[in-house]
């Protein structure tokens, strides 16, 4: 079977097992036996286009690996590589950022996912010196880092659209005020864990900056506020996704503002949030109401698109079921049914009553069939 430019997929898979193993024997990197003189000349004339290929089949270790074998290789990866993943990495993750990321400066997507602080703030700036392209980036668990990541990434970076940094606790919220205020272009940030990042002033920096923001995690970032939530209801009409589980201090104030500002939000979490009450629940439900689609829309369209895929009011004690039931009739996709949870009530014992409409349409049809 032939592919595109000649190659065939016979030949790819070839080359990829042979990158696998070269990159198993090569002297810098696995301390193995280093390539003959014969085999490196060999891979110097694999076209181009070949190496690129292979590039986009192997895993991320075998990437790095591959990197040192020989120059022809190198110049593949540096040229191909949009993506990378280095969260395998358990140890001196610093340093090897801080070697690959000169090359590597097409760099779309950089995930640095840690299950121990390795990253420092030089790692943060070389990325920002090197990868002015990048989109995504993950410095998830990187506690050791400061302000100095984040503002180098503002000067750096103003093209990413994902950031995720739960888990960074040394930020200040001036630091991601000023990072918002030059990517602009963001669509998704984490903050979970983030209680001395995300309060209001943060929030009302990306409400004015990050006009097409539409997944936002705030869990358990317990300084956010109505007045921070409230000023996403203005600057983010097309937010879609909002976790506000543990953040305390919002009150009915700021659902009431997401119902009437942000029509197509999908996805709320409000775990744990105590201060909500039946009003926040009926404007939901009503705001459901008043997004219906157009009569030219299918039945089968209106019921799966129409309001909230998935709602989180664990722990809201104060919640009843009428109220909530309210929401659930207002937004088919919510279901309370084994095996598709998407409406959890956990530790409400009062509103065991609460069904979702598939639920109660089984239990009519079963009436019907009884009568």
């Amino acid at each position: 079977m032939a592919m595109q430019g000649g190659l065939r997929i016979e030949d790819l898979d070839s080359f990829k097992k042979l990158m696998v193993f070269s990159a198993g024997l090569d002297g810098g990197v696995s301390g193995g036996v280093e390539m003959s003189g014969e085999m490196s000349a060999q891979w110097k004339d694999i076209p181009m286009e070949l190496l690129l290929r292979i590039v986009t089949l192997v895993d991320d270790q075998t990437i790095i690996r591959a990197s040192w074998v020989c120059s022809g290789w190198r110049d593949a990866i540096c040229l191909g590589l949009t993506r990378l993943c280095l969260s395998w990495c358990n140890n001196d993750m610093n340093n090897l950022v801080l070697s690959l990321v000169p090359k590597c400066t097409n760099l779309r997507t950089l995930i640095l996912r840690q299950d121990k602080a390795q990253l420092e703030d030089n790692a943060v700036e070389a990325i920002a010196n090197f990868c002015h392209d990048l989109q995504e980036l993950d410095l998830s668990k990187s506690f050791k880092l400061t302000d100095r990541s984040l503002y180098a990434l503002a000067h750096g970076c103003p093209n990413l659209t994902k950031l995720n940094i739960s888990g960074c606790s040394a930020f200040s919220d001036t630091a991601l005020a000023y990072l918002a205020s030059f990517c602009k272009k963001l669509k998704s940030i984490n903050l979970c864990g983030c209680v001395r990042t995300a309060t209001d002033k943060a929030l009302q920096s990306i409400a004015y900056n990050c006009k097409d923001l539409q997944i936002l995690n705030l869990g358990w970032c317990e300084n956010v506020g109505d007045v921070g939530v409230t000023s996403l209801t203005y600057g983010c009409p097309n937010l879609r996704a909002l976790d506000l589980c543990g953040c305390v201090l919002i009150t009915d104030e700021s659902v009431i503002a997401l119902a009437n500002g942000c029509p197509h939000l999908k996805s709320l979490g409000l775990y744990y949030c105590q201060n909500i009450t039946d009003r926040a629940m009926y404007s939901l439900a009503q705001s459901c109401v008043r997004n219906k689609h157009g009569v030219w829309q299918s039945i089968k369209s209106r019921y799966e698109d129409n309001g909230l895929v998935n709602l989180n009011i664990s722990q809201c004690t104060a919640l009843t079921p009428h109220a909530v039931q309210a929401v659930c009739d207002s937004s088919p996709a919510l279901h309370t049914c084994p095996g598709r949870h998407s409406l959890i009530k956990s530790g409400c014992l009062n509103l065991t009553s609460v069904h979702c409409a598939c639920a109660v349409q089984a239990h009519r049809a079963a009436s019907t069939t009884a009568h």
